[in-house]
């Protein structure tokens, strides 16, 4: 079993080619563009969707894989999720081949393999660059293609950071230095996820009001003010997709989602002083101001100043970046 640790981006079409550029002055490691074809199965009833469990198989020229993720836990756009590799000599599946504590119940469902069916594919080039940050290995991979689902399919646009080795602060280190270009928004939207929408019928996406906060039983301060934030942040990044989509309504809740992220920094602050978040509080500013002038939806999340707002609110997610502040 692998741990998968990657942080996903949207890239701006127009900017492709100076990201591109900049990626190339950034490190001599890089691998020319490949073709892969990714095939996603799924049960009639969704039961690998309901268990949080994916299930594919890529074909790179003549050599295929069989991939099984399953559940994990993603804030913004970074996914820490496990998953599990089996090499195939044709692009077939083999369940049997998946190590037990793969599956809820501790074993291969008896009739799973006959369900599967293949329920949507990605087709897309790869262009990847390897880059070693602070005391990690980090691949950069640029994908280029679509997501196809019957007579449904969409453009993949997207940037990768894939963490090899090492720390998941480089990781995050790397990605503040590449929204800087203005080119990136992060993306909390896999390939799987809109895959599965297509294949649902690509219903249109609604505005979706703020729901009641919900926590677990007996949840700590600390736990409640993770929940807030992570709340906060799914719905900023949720319309932000829908206001670059065409939604113009959805600009009005990514506001909203911003203040709501403010709203729980107050809630908290008896217990988290200013001075934990007074980076995060400045770089909300700025995002609020670039997110309600004219300029388009395109313009406005891929910014500078908006991408390292919800970059940096995903750090202080991940690190807990309150907690050197707080005294006994």
């Amino acid at each position: 079993m692998a741990q998968e640790i990657e942080l996903k981006f949207i890239v701006n079409p127009d900017g492709v080619e100076a990201l591109r550029t900049h990626l190339h002055q950034l490190t001599a490691e890089h691998i020319p563009p490949v073709q892969l074809l990714n095939i996603y199965y799924e049960t009639p009833d969704n039961w690998l969707r309901s268990h949080d469990m994916g299930l594919r198989i890529r074909g790179e020229s003549d050599r295929y894989e069989m991939t099984m993720k399953i559940a994990g836990r993603t804030i913004g756009g970074l996914h820490q999720r496990p998953e599990f590799n089996i090499e195939l000599s044709k692009p077939e599946l083999a369940l049997d081949r998946l190590p037990a504590d793969v599956w809820p119940n501790g074993e291969l469902p008896t009739d799973l393999a006959d369900r599967v069916q293949p329920l949507f594919s990605t087709d897309f080039l790869r262009e990847k660059w390897l880059v070693d940050v602070g005391d990690s290995r980090i691949e950069i991979a640029l994908d280029l293609g679509e997501v196809k689902a019957g007579e449904h399919q969409e453009a993949i646009c997207e940037l990768e950071l894939e963490l090899l080795q090492g720390n998941t602060t480089d990781v995050l280190k790397l990605a503040r230095q590449l929204v800087g270009l203005a080119v990136l928004r992060q993306g909390n939207l896999s390939k799987a996820a809109r895959g599965y929408h297509l294949a649902q019928g690509n219903e249109e996406r609604l505005l979706r009001p703020t729901p009641v906060l919900q926590v677990a039983p007996k949840a700590s301060i600390e736990q409640g003010l993770e929940a807030a934030l992570e709340l906060a942040l799914n719905q900023w990044q949720y319309h932000e997709e829908l206001w670059v989509r065409g939604v113009p309504k959805a600009k009005g809740e990514v506001l909203s989602a911003v203040a709501l992220i403010r709203h729980a920094l107050v809630l908290f602050g008896s217990l988290v002083p200013r001075k934990a978040s007074a980076r995060l509080r400045d770089l909300l500013t700025l995002s609020e101001t670039t997110l309600a002038s004219d300029v388009s939806a395109q313009t406005a999340v891929c910014s500078a100043e908006v991408a390292l707002a919800k970059l940096t609110l995903t750090e202080w997610l991940i690190g807990r970046g309150w907690q050197p502040f707080l005294d006994e």
